[in-house]
């Protein structure tokens, strides 16, 4: 009896049942556990400094003064601004190269002033030894003219007025004959090429010419006779004759000259019209430019010389 009735006894007070964890709760607690084991195994501060390292107040002044000097340095790399490159300075870097370019164009100019006037004052010699003359005065004359320029502006600056102003009239003299010079030399080889072109033949020019030879041989043989109605024919076939050969002449005249002809079109064209020069306004454009061009190497060496004291300045 005494058994049966403890066997049935049920304890007042039974255990909660464990609660089951998922997975991420888990993690969790995994992850706690290792950082708190993590933290008990890592060692103190003053176990990492080595037995042999000085106390902190040994040299307390150094290393402060070394990191102010430092921080100064630092400070005033920081505070310089970065080189600039000015157009000014790439100018200036540039300018030698320009002044030699045009020291070579002046003195190249100069050459062709001196050699084309110099041929043609030899021309104008009756002698061979009276045209050697004439050609070394045109040579000295030229070079008067291109080394006068730089010296009379040279002798300006330096305040020497009155031989600044006679060597500006001696090269206004000899500008003066260098031009007359170019002018002789440029129209005699423009207009010996222009009657060249101008008398070359042509098939129509051939053409032509044969015509009227024929008509003159058939006009010789019906007049010989005597002048009659059959003459007179062969007389006006013989002036119609004459007539297409002059106008084949013109024709290859009007194109000895390209040029003049060209720019008379081009400027024409331009102006829709309104301005119509003629040859002859082209021609003498031309022969100043051909003149004058040569004659302004003395100017460029003066324009050089300036330019390059003032660089150096």
């Amino acid at each position: 009896m005494a058994d049966d009735v403890s066997a049935s006894v049920i304890p007042l007070h039974q255990p909660r049942p464990k609660k089951v964890k998922t997975g991420a709760e888990r993690a969790k607690t995994y992850r706690q556990r290792k950082k708190a084991s993590a933290a008990k195994a890592a060692p103190s501060s003053e176990q990492l400094i080595p037995l042999d390292f000085p106390p902190a107040d040994a040299d307390a002044a150094l290393p402060i003064r070394a990191t102010a000097n430092d921080l100064a340095t630092r400070c005033q790399a920081e505070s310089t601004p970065p080189p600039t490159i000015t157009l000014g300075a790439v100018g200036a870097a540039r300018r030698p190269v320009v002044l030699v370019l045009l020291s070579t164009a002046a003195l190249a100019l100069a050459a062709v002033g001196i050699v084309m006037n110099g041929l043609f004052a030899r021309s104008l010699g009756s002698t061979d030894s009276a045209g050697w003359l004439f050609m070394a005065v045109g040579v000295a004359a030229d070079l008067t003219a291109l080394v006068m320029p730089s010296c009379a502006a040279g002798l300006w600056h330096t305040s020497q007025r009155a031989t600044a102003l006679v060597g500006w009239g001696v090269w206004l003299m000899t500008f003066a004959f260098a031009i007359t010079a170019g002018i002789g030399f440029a129209s005699v080889n423009i207009t010996d090429v222009t009657l060249a072109r101008a008398a070359r033949i042509t098939p129509a020019v051939q053409t032509a010419q044969a015509a009227l030879a024929d008509a003159t041989a058939a006009r010789d043989r019906e007049c010989k006779g005597g002048v009659g109605k059959f003459c007179r024919e062969r007389e006006a076939a013989v002036n119609d004759r004459r007539q297409a050969l002059d106008i084949a002449m013109h024709a290859v005249e009007q194109t000895a000259d390209p040029q003049t002809e060209a720019a008379i079109h081009i400027v024409a064209w331009v102006s829709r019209g309104l301005l119509r020069p003629t040859s002859d306004d082209f021609a003498m454009l031309r022969l100043i430019l051909l003149v004058m061009l040569p004659q302004i190497g003395g100017i460029l060496l003066m324009v050089g010389r300036a330019d390059r004291s003032k660089v150096a300045a």
